[in-house]
């Protein structure tokens, strides 16, 4: 089976679990996988290397570059197109064809790609869980903005909702990648609870990056604006609930839409908390 020239770079810690099924749909169909791991023992490696694919291991002492945004600047990619994933992200064969057929034009440098999210083993279709990534880019063309300046290992090694910035005219995608992350519920509380480390301390020192919050812009700039508004209210944490399980009829999707939706609300009660500790602790 004949390769497309498109370099795929997945950034993991310890996805053995998830890792398999992304890789099982991209061999012998991109051309190069590039592996980013920091230290995995949990076989991820080992996993990666099973299927051909470069692993790179990342070293973070904090700051800026992180993970995905350090490999972009150092490894020098053998194809023109970049795809972006995470190892819980598995390609079907319609969004396949469509990225085989989007890296022949030359109308565009890069392309939003539609995420379905998969969660506690049914797929969500409310809620607003659908989201849009701008993952395929050329190579040159594509880079993270910059939120914050100081970071440290509490906050993640890589990047939490900084979004890639495209140089030139970008398209759109119409066949969805599947989500679906099967580590336990402990393992995403605290991963999310590193995120809410890092927005607690963005909204003391960092900035919108080169993103412009826009309340009738991208899904992304949207999402930004919202949020920017909602920590500025007080209960923002419910209201937000409230939104997504009730305007945008989370409770559609049953118990998993019910538990996703919570689990949203609660990072925004988590980042909120964690804002007010700075502020004590500033005083």
């Amino acid at each position: 089976m004949e390769t497309i020239p498109l370099s795929v770079l997945i950034a993991v810690k310890n996805e053995a679990n998830n890792l398999g099924r992304c890789l099982e749909q991209l061999k012998d169909w991109a051309d190069e996988i590039v592996v980013v791991d920091s230290q995995s023992t949990d076989g991820t490696v080992e996993l990666a290397e099973s299927f051909g694919c470069k692993i790179i291991q990342f070293y973070y002492k904090g700051g800026w570059p992180k993970k995905r945004q350090w490999t972009l600047d150092t490894y020098p990619f053998r194809n023109d197109w970049i795809l972006l994933l995470d190892a819980d992200e598995i390609l079907s064969q319609p969004i396949r064809d469509e990225i085989a057929n989007a890296i022949t034009s030359k109308q565009y440098n890069g392309y939003w790609l539609k995420f379905q999210e998969y969660f506690l083993g049914k797929q969500l279709k409310y809620g607003e869980s659908e989201l849009w990534k701008l993952f395929l880019f050329r190579k040159g063309y594509g880079r993270y903005e910059k939120r914050l300046e100081v970071q440290d290992n509490s906050m993640a090694d890589i990047e939490v909702h900084e979004h890639i910035i495209v140089e030139g005219d970008v398209g759109y995608l119409g066949s969805p990648i599947r989500h679906e992350n099967i580590n336990s519920l402990d393992r995403y509380i605290r991963k999310h609870n590193e995120y809410s480390n890092w927005e607690a301390k963005l909204y003391f020192e960092g900035g919108n990056g080169e993103l412009t919050p826009k309340l009738w812009g991208t899904q992304a700039q949207r999402r930004r604006w919202l949020k920017r508004l909602l920590l500025h209210f007080p209960a923002s944490s419910l209201l937000f609930f409230l939104y997504t399980y009730v305007l945008k009829r989370g409770f559609m999707d049953g118990v998993p839409g019910l538990i996703y939706c919570g689990f949203q609300a609660v990072q925004v009660f988590h980042v909120k908390s964690k804002i007010y500790e700075h502020k004590l602790n500033r005083q």
